[in-house]
């Protein structure tokens, strides 16, 4: 068996370490690719009898499909499986291509039932495209992946830690509607069991991490559990640190638990905020307005705990009066450096599935499905709002590769917008906020 991944926001792939340990416990031969990392092995090609890709995000997904044609070339009579969030929103482009088997929800136990059936038959009919059932975890086999140490970073205070990564939950009970998670567990979510998650966190601590990140989509969908997990890592390694990405309404609904975040080594809490126009978080149903966000960013203040929000600020409703307000605001909440960049050019995406379509108003904005780009296309009301978001994410990808700091880029963005004169910001302490070397996200 050939698992790969093309790319899991430069994090060593927990989407092929959890399956491996399946796997390999059924005595299967498992090979692990991440060619995010390195190229693919001839020889695992041409030995692989099935190929799986793991789908996590939009990216992932794009560049899986350019590597089917090749593989389909190399390995004629490997059986093609594609797993993860994004492989039963593209279905029918997966399966165009090759891809017999599509999983999404909880995969491991589907690979390993349809690997039992290969192994009996020879072959195996098409299975549930979303499996949600509940699972016993095994402990991720992280064998033949690459080391830690090759992956994104932490920097912190002039350093870089070595960074881990860890789910102590899948699936998400709520339903935001750009969020690529609902249209797949519908307002599910599946803990791992915290014996696992402990025991992986073990090993990749021997293994050289010094920094673990929890990928939930929520940390806080189980507060319980994520918090007695917190507690537990604390107790066994105190200098071990940690972030994790925790909604608005739960950061507000949970205040008693924000002390205990910081208490137990956690370095600064992700959120997808989204947007500062409480017209538009209705739309994406976030469940938060722009003044719950603000009450948040000051309880995570208060507690001495950076928030990093995630934003979405080009999408069909924007303005350019409402992005040169968007960095006003941004910069007058002394956000700047606490902002990855990237985040300033984002571009809502519509996949396929999306509850997006949900709305009128973007039924009849879309065009046609674009196979290759796997999105529903749309356009600004403003074609200069287009020109702008592509000018300003070409403009942050040149200056993340020479390593510049978030406020010259910040600078740079500001004069593309044509707002008025920067302010006057003091820059003290911000070199102290932590964040994680890979600056892409989707």
């Amino acid at each position: 068996m050939l698992l790969i991944s093309t790319y899991e926001l430069g994090r060593q792939p927990f989407g092929l370490a959890s399956p491996a340990a399946w796997l390999r416990e059924e005595g299967h031969n498992v090979v692990c690719a991440d060619v995010s990392r390195a190229p693919l092995a001839a020889a695992a090609l041409a030995e692989a009898e099935l190929i799986a890709f793991f789908l996590p995000m939009h990216t992932a997904t794009r560049l899986a499909l350019r590597l089917v044609e090749r593989i389909r070339a190399s390995s004629p009579r490997a059986v093609l499986c594609a797993y993860g969030l994004y492989a039963p929103l593209s279905e029918a482009i997966l399966r165009q291509a090759g891809v017999a088997h599509i999983f999404g929800g909880e995969f491991e136990q589907p690979l390993v039932e349809l690997c039992r059936t290969l192994e009996a038959t020879g072959r195996a009919e098409p299975s549930r495209l979303v499996v949600l059932d509940r699972q016993q975890f095994r402990v991720p086999d992280r064998a033949g992946l690459p080391p830690l140490a090759s992956y994104a970073r932490l920097a912190v205070g002039g350093a870089t830690k070595t960074v881990g990564y860890a789910e102590a939950t899948r699936g998400c009970k709520h339903l935001c509607r750009h969020c690529p998670v609902v249209p797949v567990y519908q307002g599910t979510f599946r803990v791992v069991q915290a014996e696992v998650v402990l025991e992986d966190i073990r090993r990749q601590i021997a293994a050289g991490a010094q920094h673990i990140t929890f990928g939930d989509p929520d940390f806080f969908n189980a507060p319980g559990h994520a918090v007695r997990l917190a507690e537990a890592l604390h107790r066994e390694w105190p200098e071990l640190t940690y972030d994790a990405t925790i909604k608005i309404e739960h950061l507000l609904a949970h205040r008693d638990l924000v002390p205990v975040l910081g208490a137990t080594g956690c370095l600064f809490v992700t959120s997808a905020v989204e947007s500062l126009d409480d017209a538009v978080l209705a739309r994406l149903a976030k469940g938060h307005t722009r003044a719950g966000f603000l009450e948040a960013l000051a309880l995570t203040r208060a507690a001495g705990l950076p928030l990093a929000p995630t934003f979405i600020p080009f999408h069909p409703w924007t303005t350019l009066a409402g992005y040169h307000a968007f960095l006003k605001e941004i910069a007058e909440l002394d956000l700047i450096d606490s902002v990855a960049p990237i985040q300033l050019a984002i571009r809502l995406l519509i996949p396929e599935g999306s509850l997006l379509l949900e709305l009128p108003e973007i039924r009849q904005r879309v065009s046609v499905f674009d196979r290759r780009s796997l999105v529903y296309r749309w356009q600004s009301d403003d074609p200069a709002l287009d020109s702008l978001q592509s000018a300003i994410q070409t403009s942050i990808q040149a200056e993340e590769r020479r390593h510049a700091r978030r406020i010259d880029i910040f600078r740079q963005i500001w004069s593309a917008a044509q707002t008025s004169e920067f302010p006057d910001i003091p820059l003290a302490a911000r070199a102290t906020i932590p964040y994680l070397t890979e600056p892409w996200y989707c």
